[in-house]
C-alpha cells in the first residue's frame, strides 16, 4: 500500500486508528472465518488474515447492502488463551458515539425543542461564557465552533493508563475548554474535537430534563432493537462477551510490550465517545440511519452537508458534517464515522443510498495513534476502493 494512500485516508475519513509496534507471544495464525454471499471478496479476506499480528489482535467485520453481503472474523479473544475471536463480541465504539448524539439532537430539532441556528449559550448560560456566545448548536455538531480542547491530565499512554479509572464530569470538561480563548471565530474553520459533543450531550439533558443516556436509549437504541449497545457511565468494564483489547506501552520491567486495556473508564468520552456496541447492532443502526428511519425529513440532510470552510490544520476543505464525515473512495462518496478507544477501533460507513455498508471493530494495539491502523485501512480500501482525490 502506498504511503500516500495511508496519508490521505487517515487525514479524512479515519480518525484515531493507528498501527504500532508490539510484542506478541508466539502463536499460530490462520485464515479468517468468513462467509461471502453472493460475492467472495478476496481483498476483504486478505485484509483481516494473519491475526493476531503486531498491530491488531482481532477483527470483526460486516459488509452489507445491495452489492453483496460479507462477514469476517479473525484473530483471538485474548492473548492468554488464544481462543478464536467472538464475532458477536461487544467493543468500545469510540467516536462512533457522536453519530448517536447528533441523531438525538436532530430529532429534538425536528420536534422544535432545539434550534440548530440558536446560540448554545442560550440553553446553557451558566456554563458557556460570553466569549462563546455566538456559537450555534449546528456549529457544535459540525466542529466549526472554535472552542479548544479541554485540559487532560498526563501526556503519555502510561500516564493515561494510570488514571484510567478517573471519573470526568462533563461540566468540568466544558469549563476547562471555555476558559480558554477561541481558536477561531465560529463558522470560519473546522477543527475536529470532542468538546462540541460534550456540550451537545448537556444540551440534550437541559431541553429534555432527562439524562443523556436515557434519551439515547429511548430514542435510538430501544426503537431499533440494539440490545447489545449501551452507554457504560462510570463502569470501566465492558459488560457481556467481548474480545480483549491491548495497547503497546512501557511495562513494569521497563520493556515495551502489550498490556490488556479492556478495563478502562470512558467518562472522558461521554457523549463524544463512550458507546459500547457490536458489529451487528452498528450495521442495523447504519442501515436505519441512511434510510431515514432515525432522523426523519429534511434534517437528515444536515448529516450529509459539509460546511464550506477549511480545516484549521491542513487548510483542506472540511470533511465533517453533523455527526458524519465524507471521503471519496473508489470514485464515489462514502459517508461514515470512525472511533478509537484504547485497545479498540471501530467504524461505520456507507454510500449515500446504502449500496454498500461497512462496519468493523479492529482490536488495534495503538488505537489512539496518529496513523491509520493497517488492518482498518485495508478494510476500508477493500470495501470501497482507494481514495480518488
Amino acid at each position: 500500500m502506498k504511503s500516500t494512500t495511508r496519508t490521505l485516508l487517515a487525514a479524512t475519513l479515519v480518525l484515531g486508528v493507528a498501527a504500532g509496534p508490539a510484542v506478541l507471544p508466539a502463536a499460530a495464525t490462520g485464515a479468517p472465518a468468513a462467509v461471502s454471499v453472493p460475492t467472495a471478496d478476496r481483498a476483504l479476506d486478505d485484509a483481516i488474515a494473519g491475526l493476531p499480528a503486531k498491530d491488531a489482535t482481532a477483527a470483526l467485520v460486516r459488509v452489507g447492502g445491495g452489492e453483496g453481503v460479507w462477514r469476517g472474523t479473525s484473530g483471538v479473544h485474548d492473548l492468554r488463551t488464544m481462543r478464536p475471536a467472538d464475532p458477536d463480541g461487544r467493543f468500545r465504539a469510540g467516536s462512533v458515539t457522536k453519530v448517536f448524539t447528533a441523531a438525538v439532537v436532530l430529532q429534538l430539532a425536528a420536534e422544535g425543542r432545539l434550534d440548530l441556528d440558536r446560540p448554545a449559550r442560550s440553553y446553557l448560560p451558566e456554563l458557556i461564557p460570553g466569549r462563546y456566545g455566538k456559537v450555534t448548536v449546528r456549529q457544535l455538531l459540525n466542529h466549526t465552533h472554535g472552542i479548544p480542547a479541554a485540559d487532560v491530565a498526563g501526556s503519555t499512554v502510561e500516564e493515561w493508563y494510570a488514571n484510567r479509572f478517573e471519573i470526568h464530569d462533563p461540566r468540568a470538561t466544558v469549563r476547562s475548554a471555555t476558559a480558554k480563548q477561541p481558536e477561531f471565530a465560529p463558522g470560519e474553520k473546522q477543527h475536529y474535537l470532542n468538546i462540541g459533543y460534550t456540550i451537545a450531550g448537556l444540551l440534550i439533558e437541559r431541553v429534555t430534563g432527562e439524562t443523556y443516556e436515557r434519551q439515547v436509549t429511548a430514542r435510538v437504541l430501544r426503537p431499533l432493537g440494539l440490545r447489545d449497545t449501551y452507554l457504560p457511565g462510570a463502569d470501566p468494564r465492558i459488560r457481556g462477551p467481548h474480545n480483549h483489547g491491548y495497547q503497546t506501552m512501557r511495562l513494569a520491567d521497563g520493556s515495551t510490550g502489550l498490556r490488556d486495556v479492556s478495563v478502562w473508564g470512558a467518562t472522558d468520552g461521554w457523549a463524544a465517545g463512550a458507546l459500547v456496541s457490536t458489529t451487528a447492532d452498528l450495521e442495523r443502526f447504519t442501515e436505519a440511519l441512511f434510510q431515514g428511519r432515525v432522523v426523519r425529513g429534511p434534517l437528515l440532510e444536515e448529516m450529509f452537508t459539509l460546511p464550506e470552510v477549511p480545516d484549521v490544520k491542513s487548510g483542506a476543505p472540511a470533511a465533517y458534517s453533523v455527526g458524519l464525515s465524507m471521503k471519496k473512495l473508489g470514485g464515489r462518496e462514502v459517508w461514515g464515522k470512525t472511533g478509537g478507544r484504547w485497545g479498540y477501533n471501530a467504524a461505520i460507513a456507507s454510500t449515500r443510498r446504502g449500496e454498500r455498508t461497512l462496519v468493523y471493530s479492529v482490536n488495534a494495539t495503538d488505537a489512539k495513534g496518529q496513523d491509520m491502523n493497517r488492518v482498518a485501512l485495508a478494510l476500508m480500501v477493500a470495501a470501497y476502493g482507494a481514495p480518488t482525490d
